[in-house]
Protein backbone atom coordinates (compact mmCIF):
# COMPACT_ATOMS: atom_id res chain seq x y z
CA UNK A 1 0.00 0.00 0.00
CA UNK A 2 2.60 2.70 0.96
CA UNK A 3 4.36 1.95 -2.73
CA UNK A 4 1.34 2.02 -4.29
CA UNK A 5 0.38 5.75 -2.21
CA UNK A 6 4.26 7.07 -3.51
CA UNK A 7 3.28 6.30 -6.97
CA UNK A 8 0.71 7.74 -7.24
CA UNK A 9 1.78 11.06 -5.54
CA UNK A 10 4.36 10.90 -8.13
CA UNK A 11 1.92 10.40 -10.65
CA UNK A 12 0.04 13.52 -9.20
CA UNK A 13 3.00 15.45 -8.94
CA UNK A 14 4.03 15.14 -12.70
CA UNK A 15 0.42 15.44 -13.80
CA UNK A 16 0.21 18.94 -11.87
CA UNK A 17 3.68 19.73 -12.74
CA UNK A 18 4.45 20.34 -9.64
CA UNK A 19 8.39 22.08 -9.33
CA UNK A 20 10.67 20.93 -6.77
CA UNK A 21 13.00 23.87 -6.11
CA UNK A 22 15.10 24.44 -2.82
CA UNK A 23 14.20 25.53 0.21
CA UNK A 24 16.51 28.13 0.31
CA UNK A 25 14.84 29.57 -2.22
CA UNK A 26 13.74 33.52 -2.01
CA UNK A 27 10.05 31.71 -2.17
CA UNK A 28 10.71 30.77 1.42
CA UNK A 29 11.77 33.82 2.80
CA UNK A 30 9.31 36.55 4.23
CA UNK A 31 11.01 40.18 4.87
CA UNK A 32 9.01 42.20 6.61
CA UNK A 33 10.24 45.59 5.18
CA UNK A 34 10.38 44.39 2.11
CA UNK A 35 6.58 43.31 2.30
CA UNK A 36 5.80 47.15 3.64
CA UNK A 37 7.57 49.02 0.94
CA UNK A 38 5.59 47.25 -1.52
CA UNK A 39 2.40 47.76 -0.12
CA UNK A 40 3.05 51.27 0.10
CA UNK A 41 4.15 51.49 -3.23
CA UNK A 42 1.51 49.13 -4.79
CA UNK A 43 3.00 48.95 -8.78
CA UNK A 44 -0.30 46.87 -9.39
CA UNK A 45 -2.16 50.11 -9.27
CA UNK A 46 -1.09 51.91 -12.55
CA UNK A 47 -0.97 47.94 -14.51
CA UNK A 48 -4.15 46.32 -14.66
CA UNK A 49 -2.17 43.28 -15.81
CA UNK A 50 0.87 43.85 -13.34
CA UNK A 51 0.22 40.27 -11.73
CA UNK A 52 1.23 37.38 -14.22
CA UNK A 53 1.68 34.42 -12.69
CA UNK A 54 -0.09 32.73 -9.05
CA UNK A 55 2.30 29.63 -7.49
CA UNK A 56 0.84 27.96 -4.94
CA UNK A 57 2.69 25.55 -3.02
CA UNK A 58 1.88 21.69 -3.14
CA UNK A 59 1.00 21.68 0.63
CA UNK A 60 -1.66 24.33 0.12
CA UNK A 61 -2.87 23.00 -3.33
CA UNK A 62 -3.55 19.90 -1.23
CA UNK A 63 -5.69 20.97 1.79
CA UNK A 64 -7.53 22.88 -1.14
CA UNK A 65 -8.54 19.98 -3.37
CA UNK A 66 -9.32 17.91 0.26
CA UNK A 67 -11.31 20.81 1.36
CA UNK A 68 -13.24 21.06 -2.48
CA UNK A 69 -14.06 17.45 -2.53
CA UNK A 70 -15.44 17.34 0.74
CA UNK A 71 -18.00 19.88 0.14
CA UNK A 72 -19.69 18.50 -3.12
CA UNK A 73 -22.20 18.65 -4.72
CA UNK A 74 -22.16 22.06 -2.31
CA UNK A 75 -19.51 25.17 -3.05
CA UNK A 76 -17.04 25.55 -0.54
CA UNK A 77 -14.77 28.47 0.75
CA UNK A 78 -11.56 29.13 2.61
CA UNK A 79 -8.47 31.86 2.13
CA UNK A 80 -5.11 31.38 1.38
CA UNK A 81 -1.93 33.39 3.00
CA UNK A 82 1.07 34.50 1.14
CA UNK A 83 2.99 37.44 -0.29
CA UNK A 84 4.11 39.01 -3.96
CA UNK A 85 7.46 38.12 -5.68
CA UNK A 86 8.14 40.44 -8.64
CA UNK A 87 5.11 39.99 -10.69
CA UNK A 88 3.81 36.52 -8.99
CA UNK A 89 1.18 35.96 -6.41
CA UNK A 90 2.34 33.38 -4.13
CA UNK A 91 0.38 31.17 -2.25
CA UNK A 92 1.96 29.39 0.84
CA UNK A 93 -1.03 28.50 2.83
CA UNK A 94 -4.48 27.73 2.79
CA UNK A 95 -7.48 27.59 5.23
CA UNK A 96 -11.01 26.71 5.00
CA UNK A 97 -13.85 28.52 6.17
CA UNK A 98 -16.82 28.02 8.15
CA UNK A 99 -19.22 29.06 5.86
CA UNK A 100 -22.65 27.67 4.45
CA UNK A 101 -22.87 26.70 0.46
CA UNK A 102 -25.12 25.72 -2.20
CA UNK A 103 -25.02 24.19 -5.58
CA UNK A 104 -24.01 27.58 -7.02
CA UNK A 105 -23.09 30.48 -4.15
CA UNK A 106 -21.07 29.99 -0.99
CA UNK A 107 -22.24 32.81 1.69
CA UNK A 108 -19.78 33.51 4.32
CA UNK A 109 -21.32 35.02 7.68
CA UNK A 110 -19.89 37.37 10.47
CA UNK A 111 -18.55 33.67 12.40
CA UNK A 112 -16.54 33.45 9.12
CA UNK A 113 -15.24 37.00 9.25
CA UNK A 114 -14.17 36.32 13.31
CA UNK A 115 -12.62 32.99 12.34
CA UNK A 116 -10.18 34.62 9.62
CA UNK A 117 -9.05 37.64 11.93
CA UNK A 118 -8.23 34.75 14.52
CA UNK A 119 -6.32 32.24 12.18
CA UNK A 120 -4.30 34.88 10.91
CA UNK A 121 -3.73 36.44 14.20
CA UNK A 122 -2.39 33.08 15.39
CA UNK A 123 -0.86 32.01 12.61
CA UNK A 124 1.50 34.91 13.31
CA UNK A 125 2.65 33.17 17.01
CA UNK A 126 3.75 30.53 15.36
CA UNK A 127 5.91 32.16 12.80
CA UNK A 128 3.81 32.37 9.51
CA UNK A 129 4.00 35.98 9.07
CA UNK A 130 2.40 35.90 5.28
CA UNK A 131 -1.11 37.99 4.95
CA UNK A 132 -3.87 36.84 3.35
CA UNK A 133 -3.78 37.46 -0.33
CA UNK A 134 -6.27 35.62 -1.64
CA UNK A 135 -9.28 33.34 -1.86
CA UNK A 136 -10.36 29.91 -2.96
CA UNK A 137 -13.89 28.75 -3.56
CA UNK A 138 -15.26 25.57 -5.65
CA UNK A 139 -17.25 24.87 -8.99
CA UNK A 140 -18.49 21.33 -8.86
CA UNK A 141 -19.05 20.26 -11.84
CA UNK A 142 -18.89 23.78 -14.00
CA UNK A 143 -15.86 24.69 -14.26
CA UNK A 144 -12.74 27.33 -13.19
CA UNK A 145 -14.13 30.73 -14.17
CA UNK A 146 -15.39 33.88 -12.22
CA UNK A 147 -19.43 34.45 -12.12
CA UNK A 148 -20.99 37.65 -11.29
CA UNK A 149 -20.91 36.97 -8.01
CA UNK A 150 -17.85 35.99 -7.63
CA UNK A 151 -16.55 39.48 -9.48
CA UNK A 152 -17.83 41.71 -7.40
CA UNK A 153 -16.32 39.66 -4.55
CA UNK A 154 -13.24 39.85 -6.42
CA UNK A 155 -13.19 43.79 -6.99
CA UNK A 156 -14.27 44.28 -3.32
CA UNK A 157 -11.40 42.21 -2.55
CA UNK A 158 -9.09 44.07 -4.69
CA UNK A 159 -10.26 47.66 -3.73
CA UNK A 160 -9.61 47.27 0.06
CA UNK A 161 -7.38 44.15 0.64
CA UNK A 162 -4.86 44.61 -2.19
CA UNK A 163 -3.21 42.39 -3.71
CA UNK A 164 -5.34 39.65 -3.60
CA UNK A 165 -6.39 36.53 -5.92
CA UNK A 166 -9.37 34.56 -6.55
CA UNK A 167 -8.69 30.81 -6.90
CA UNK A 168 -11.51 28.63 -8.45
CA UNK A 169 -10.84 24.35 -8.21
CA UNK A 170 -13.35 21.99 -9.83
CA UNK A 171 -13.52 19.18 -7.69
CA UNK A 172 -15.88 17.17 -10.16
CA UNK A 173 -13.87 17.29 -12.88
CA UNK A 174 -10.43 16.79 -10.78
CA UNK A 175 -11.91 13.60 -10.12
CA UNK A 176 -12.66 12.45 -13.41
CA UNK A 177 -9.53 13.84 -15.55
CA UNK A 178 -6.76 12.62 -12.38
CA UNK A 179 -5.26 16.35 -12.41
CA UNK A 180 -6.87 19.30 -10.57
CA UNK A 181 -8.88 21.39 -12.72
CA UNK A 182 -7.97 24.86 -11.17
CA UNK A 183 -7.56 28.57 -12.10
CA UNK A 184 -6.35 31.78 -11.33
CA UNK A 185 -7.88 34.95 -11.87
CA UNK A 186 -7.77 39.28 -10.63
CA UNK A 187 -10.22 41.65 -12.03
CA UNK A 188 -9.64 44.58 -14.01
CA UNK A 189 -10.79 47.91 -12.05
CA UNK A 190 -14.04 49.66 -12.47
CA UNK A 191 -13.96 51.29 -16.23
CA UNK A 192 -11.03 49.69 -17.55
CA UNK A 193 -11.96 48.23 -20.99
CA UNK A 194 -9.30 45.62 -21.54
CA UNK A 195 -7.51 44.85 -25.33
CA UNK A 196 -9.43 41.97 -26.96
CA UNK A 197 -8.72 38.66 -25.79
CA UNK A 198 -6.26 36.27 -27.00
CA UNK A 199 -7.76 32.97 -27.15
CA UNK A 200 -7.46 30.62 -24.19
CA UNK A 201 -7.60 27.01 -23.97
CA UNK A 202 -11.31 25.71 -24.70
CA UNK A 203 -13.19 24.34 -21.49
CA UNK A 204 -16.85 23.24 -21.48
CA UNK A 205 -19.59 25.41 -19.58
CA UNK A 206 -23.16 24.00 -18.79
CA UNK A 207 -25.65 25.95 -21.04
CA UNK A 208 -27.44 26.56 -17.97
CA UNK A 209 -23.94 29.09 -17.39
CA UNK A 210 -23.07 30.12 -20.60
CA UNK A 211 -25.02 33.26 -20.38
CA UNK A 212 -23.55 34.27 -16.91
CA UNK A 213 -19.63 33.32 -18.16
CA UNK A 214 -20.53 35.42 -21.29
CA UNK A 215 -21.59 38.59 -19.53
CA UNK A 216 -18.51 38.56 -17.01
CA UNK A 217 -15.80 37.01 -18.95
CA UNK A 218 -14.14 40.24 -19.76
CA UNK A 219 -14.09 41.85 -16.66
CA UNK A 220 -10.88 39.47 -15.37
CA UNK A 221 -8.21 38.23 -16.34
CA UNK A 222 -6.64 34.46 -15.87
CA UNK A 223 -2.81 34.21 -13.93
CA UNK A 224 -0.48 31.14 -14.91
CA UNK A 225 -1.13 28.92 -12.35
CA UNK A 226 2.60 26.93 -11.28
CA UNK A 227 2.62 24.45 -8.31
CA UNK A 228 6.13 24.00 -6.55
CA UNK A 229 7.67 22.28 -3.20
CA UNK A 230 10.58 21.56 -1.44
CA UNK A 231 12.15 18.66 0.12
CA UNK A 232 11.32 19.89 3.70
CA UNK A 233 7.50 19.64 2.47
CA UNK A 234 8.08 15.55 2.23
CA UNK A 235 6.26 14.56 5.55
CA UNK A 236 3.58 17.42 5.57
CA UNK A 237 2.86 16.37 1.63
CA UNK A 238 2.63 12.68 2.93
CA UNK A 239 0.27 13.37 5.82
CA UNK A 240 -1.92 15.17 3.19
CA UNK A 241 -1.22 12.88 0.61
CA UNK A 242 -2.54 9.53 2.85
CA UNK A 243 -6.15 11.32 3.31
CA UNK A 244 -6.24 12.57 -0.25
CA UNK A 245 -5.31 9.11 -1.30
CA UNK A 246 -7.25 6.75 0.66
CA UNK A 247 -10.15 8.82 -0.04
CA UNK A 248 -9.40 8.67 -4.11
CA UNK A 249 -8.91 4.65 -3.81
CA UNK A 250 -11.88 4.15 -1.69
CA UNK A 251 -13.77 5.86 -4.07
CA UNK A 252 -14.80 5.28 -7.25
CA UNK A 253 -15.52 7.95 -10.21
CA UNK A 254 -18.30 6.67 -11.55
CA UNK A 255 -20.23 6.08 -8.68
CA UNK A 256 -18.96 8.99 -6.77
CA UNK A 257 -19.21 11.35 -9.92
CA UNK A 258 -22.62 9.84 -11.51
CA UNK A 259 -24.69 13.30 -10.62
CA UNK A 260 -21.79 14.93 -12.49
CA UNK A 261 -21.55 12.85 -15.12
CA UNK A 262 -25.27 12.57 -15.81
CA UNK A 263 -25.84 15.58 -15.82
CA UNK A 264 -22.84 16.23 -18.45
CA UNK A 265 -24.87 14.28 -20.57
CA UNK A 266 -27.84 16.59 -20.27
CA UNK A 267 -26.28 19.39 -21.11
CA UNK A 268 -24.66 18.01 -24.41
CA UNK A 269 -27.68 16.82 -25.53
CA UNK A 270 -29.44 20.39 -24.81
CA UNK A 271 -26.25 21.88 -26.75
CA UNK A 272 -26.74 19.72 -29.77
CA UNK A 273 -30.18 20.25 -29.96
CA UNK A 274 -30.13 23.91 -29.97
CA UNK A 275 -27.01 23.10 -32.53
CA UNK A 276 -29.27 21.11 -34.58
CA UNK A 277 -31.82 24.03 -34.80
CA UNK A 278 -29.25 26.02 -36.08
CA UNK A 279 -28.93 23.35 -39.34
CA UNK A 280 -31.29 24.14 -42.23
CA UNK A 281 -33.29 21.41 -42.52
CA UNK A 282 -34.07 21.40 -45.79
CA UNK A 283 -31.17 21.31 -49.36
CA UNK A 284 -30.11 25.37 -49.57
CA UNK A 285 -30.23 26.93 -52.88
CA UNK A 286 -27.31 27.57 -54.77
CA UNK A 287 -26.63 31.04 -55.03
CA UNK A 288 -25.96 33.24 -58.11
CA UNK A 289 -22.37 33.60 -58.87
CA UNK A 290 -21.39 37.11 -58.67
CA UNK A 291 -20.97 39.67 -61.46
CA UNK A 292 -17.50 39.80 -62.40
CA UNK A 293 -15.07 41.80 -60.64
CA UNK A 294 -17.19 42.18 -57.72
CA UNK A 295 -16.26 40.48 -54.13
CA UNK A 296 -19.27 38.28 -52.63
CA UNK A 297 -20.72 38.79 -49.08
CA UNK A 298 -19.10 36.89 -46.75
CA UNK A 299 -21.83 37.72 -44.38
CA UNK A 300 -24.04 34.62 -45.30
CA UNK A 301 -20.84 32.44 -44.59
CA UNK A 302 -21.05 33.30 -40.95
CA UNK A 303 -24.38 31.38 -39.36
CA UNK A 304 -22.64 28.28 -41.42
CA UNK A 305 -19.65 29.31 -39.65
CA UNK A 306 -20.81 29.45 -35.94
CA UNK A 307 -23.03 26.38 -36.51
CA UNK A 308 -19.59 24.24 -37.45
CA UNK A 309 -18.10 25.97 -34.05
CA UNK A 310 -20.66 24.77 -32.01
CA UNK A 311 -20.95 21.61 -33.25
CA UNK A 312 -16.64 21.42 -33.02
CA UNK A 313 -17.37 22.34 -29.41
CA UNK A 314 -20.23 19.73 -28.84
CA UNK A 315 -17.37 16.99 -30.44
CA UNK A 316 -14.71 18.18 -28.01
CA UNK A 317 -17.37 17.91 -24.79
CA UNK A 318 -18.74 14.30 -26.06
CA UNK A 319 -14.71 12.87 -26.59
CA UNK A 320 -14.01 14.39 -23.10
CA UNK A 321 -16.76 12.69 -21.56
CA UNK A 322 -16.18 9.34 -23.19
CA UNK A 323 -12.49 9.19 -22.31
CA UNK A 324 -13.71 10.26 -18.29
CA UNK A 325 -15.72 7.45 -18.18
CA UNK A 326 -13.35 5.25 -19.81
CA UNK A 327 -10.76 6.05 -17.10
CA UNK A 328 -13.55 5.65 -14.45
CA UNK A 329 -14.00 1.86 -15.80
CA UNK A 330 -10.71 0.93 -16.01
CA UNK A 331 -9.84 2.45 -12.11
CA UNK A 332 -12.97 0.75 -10.89
CA UNK A 333 -12.21 -2.87 -13.14
CA UNK A 334 -8.40 -2.76 -11.41
CA UNK A 335 -9.56 -1.83 -8.26
CA UNK A 336 -11.66 -4.93 -8.42
CA UNK A 337 -9.29 -7.15 -9.39
CA UNK A 338 -6.50 -6.20 -7.11
CA UNK A 339 -8.22 -6.01 -3.72
CA UNK A 340 -11.05 -8.92 -4.94
CA UNK A 341 -8.39 -11.38 -5.00
CA UNK A 342 -8.08 -13.91 -3.44
CA UNK A 343 -5.13 -16.07 -1.13
CA UNK A 344 -2.89 -17.89 -2.93
CA UNK A 345 -3.60 -16.35 -6.82
CA UNK A 346 -0.71 -16.08 -8.80
CA UNK A 347 0.17 -12.98 -9.38
CA UNK A 348 0.62 -13.71 -13.13
CA UNK A 349 -2.77 -14.72 -13.37
CA UNK A 350 -3.63 -11.52 -11.73
CA UNK A 351 -1.62 -9.25 -13.81
CA UNK A 352 -2.84 -10.48 -17.14
CA UNK A 353 -6.51 -9.84 -15.81
CA UNK A 354 -5.60 -6.03 -15.50
CA UNK A 355 -4.29 -6.47 -18.89
CA UNK A 356 -7.39 -8.06 -20.03
CA UNK A 357 -9.56 -5.92 -18.20
CA UNK A 358 -8.14 -2.50 -19.72
CA UNK A 359 -8.13 -3.76 -23.28
CA UNK A 360 -11.72 -4.82 -22.81
CA UNK A 361 -12.39 -1.17 -21.59
CA UNK A 362 -10.44 0.38 -24.31
CA UNK A 363 -12.73 -1.50 -26.80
Amino acid sequence: MASSSDTALKTFSLANDIKEIAPQDEIYKFDVEANKRLNREQPWTSDPHYFKTCKISAVALIKMVIHARSGVPWEIMGLMQGKVIGHSIVIMDSFALPVQGTETRVNAANEANEYMVQYVQESEKVGRLENAIGWYHSHPGYGCWLSGIDVNTQMNNQKYTDPFVAVVIDPNRTISAGRVDIGAFRTYPAGYSPPSASASEYQSIPLNKIEDFGVHANQYYSLEVQIFKSHLDTELLGLLWNKYWVNTLSQSPLISNRAYAASQLTDLHQKLTKAAGNVPQTKPVVPPLPPTGEKGSSSKTEPKKEVENQLARNVKDSTKIAMEAQHGLIAQVIKDILFSSRPGREQVEASTSVGDAIEMAIG
